[in-house]
């Protein structure tokens, strides 16, 4: 596969100066400059000076970030202060083909690309061209102006989904517990694991009632999932995990911009929902999907958003109060099929069936 003009920017992992597998595709929201430098060591220092001269442009402020791709990590010592500047390794030049910058033959095309904040190709340029490349990096609108129009995110928001009184029931049970501090999700030596980071800010407790998963269930399968067959034609049977979460503002909860079904054990999650407990008490702490722009989305108490589990999206800081909200991953039979392949990545076994929850009362 090869970068192709206003087409999806291919997405990979890679190894960064400062991650051993940085993820491509969490980068939505601002523009991307890739520039995959040549093997040959003048031509390569003239290009990254060149780079490195519009220092100004760069910066890991959510507008402009670029990244120089290298193959010869060998051979190549240098670094950089530049704020906003980055590299990839690429040693056997898989990034490389991926974006048709390296044939199979392993014949050079070096390249220069643009990508937008919604990760998808803006321009493509040869390394010959490297002026031209960086004159158009003086002229990029505003993040939230590059498309022209207001976008919104593909998100699903339905009131009334908990009742009151069920909300506050589950905010009591939080509270008697005290949580547990929340880690994310990560694919370690082929197995897919919970580890703590500052990725993520947040603390949980799992609710062990079966008599109260089943009323959780009940409102879920009659009042929720109707309106997501109607608006994703999806029919959702399986429910993962039965949470309250919490975003504590003395903690600055919050959590980084992340996808839910990156890893293998994930790969079966196939749309996130939100019901916030207890909208009116707190102030941050609102959900973003930075491919869509800097608006923020949050559900009324009791009420859900709803989106697919392969957008890029983030828990913005809670300034002020906490946060409460349940948050289970819902799927269907096909995506359970993908888990069960998996299931022996991952450790836990939370999937309850919610098609229970349809036939009970």
């Amino acid at each position: 596969m090869s970068a192709r003009l206003y087409a999806p920017a291919p997405w990979f992992s890679g190894r960064s100066h400062t991650n051993p597998k940085f993820a491509f595709s969490s980068l939505g929201g601002r523009f991307i400059q890739l520039v995959f430098l040549p093997s040959d060591p003048a031509q390569r220092e003239a290009i990254i000076n060149k780079v490195e001269s519009c220092a100004a442009q760069f910066g890991d402020d959510n507008r402009l970030v670029c990244f120089l791709v290298v193959r010869d990590e060998a051979r190549f010592n240098r670094g950089s202060t530049v704020p906003g500047l980055r590299w990839f390794w690429d040693h056997d030049g898989a990034i490389g083909r991926l974006y048709g910058a390296l044939g199979e033959d392993n014949s050079e095309a070096p390249a220069s690309i643009l990508i937008d904040p919604s990760l998808r190709i803006l321009a493509i340029d040869t390394i010959t061209h490297i002026d031209q490349t960086l004159a158009r990096l003086e002229r990029l609108p505003p993040v939230e102006q590059h498309a022209r129009a207001v976008l919104h995110a593909p998100v699903l928001i339905v009131p009334r989904i908990f009742e009151p009184e069920l909300c506050r029931r589950l905010i009591g049970i939080y509270d008697a517990d005290g949580g547990k501090e929340s880690g994310v999700m990560r694919e370690i030596d082929g197995r897919t694991v919970a580890v703590l980071s500052d990725f993520k800010q947040r603390s949980d407790v799992t609710l062990e009632d079966e008599a109260l998963r089943v009323q959780l269930r009940n409102r879920l399968a009659q009042r929720l999932l109707p309106e997501i067959k109607k608006a994703f034609l999806h029919e959702a049977t399986r429910i993962e995990r039965y949470i309250v979460a919490c975003y504590d503002s003395d903690s600055g909860g919050y959590f980084r911009p992340h996808r839910d079904n990156t890893t293998p054990a994930t790969a079966h999650r196939q749309f996130a929902v939100s019901i916030n407990l207890n909208a009116e008490e707190y102030e941050g702490g609102d959900l973003r999907f930075p491919e869509f722009g800097r608006r923020t989305y949050r559900p009324p108490t009791g009420g859900a958003v709803v989106f697919s589990c392969t957008l890029l999206h983030e828990a913005t800081p809670v300034t002020r109060g906490r946060r409460y909200a349940f948050l289970p991953f819902l799927f269907n039979e096909a995506g359970e099929e993908t888990r069960q392949k998996n299931l022996h990545l991952l450790d836990l076994d939370v999937v309850q069936d919610l098609r229970v929850a349809g036939r009970s009362n």
